[in-house]
């Protein structure tokens, strides 16, 4: 039996970020800057996007503190 590789991160624009989270454009940002959601990577001059992983491992456990034990 062949092992098949990881298949590569896509990179999600904020159009399919915002559909996935169910999040606002500034409550993105809000949560971005206060540490509590993934940094955006840059693909070029003018566009940035999100690593799938990182959204889908932040969907996991969305917590304001990123621990799962919610607010202090």
């Amino acid at each position: 039996m062949q092992i098949q590789p990881d298949p590569p991160d896509r990179i999600l624009r904020i159009k399919t970020v915002l559909a996935r989270t169910g999040l606002t454009r500034s409550t993105l940002y809000r949560k971005m800057e206060a540490g509590t959601f993934p940094k955006n990577t840059r693909i070029s001059t003018r566009c940035t996007g999100w690593r799938e992983t990182a959204i889908a491992e932040w969907m996991r456990n969305p917590t304001p503190d990123g621990t799962g034990n919610g607010p202090a």
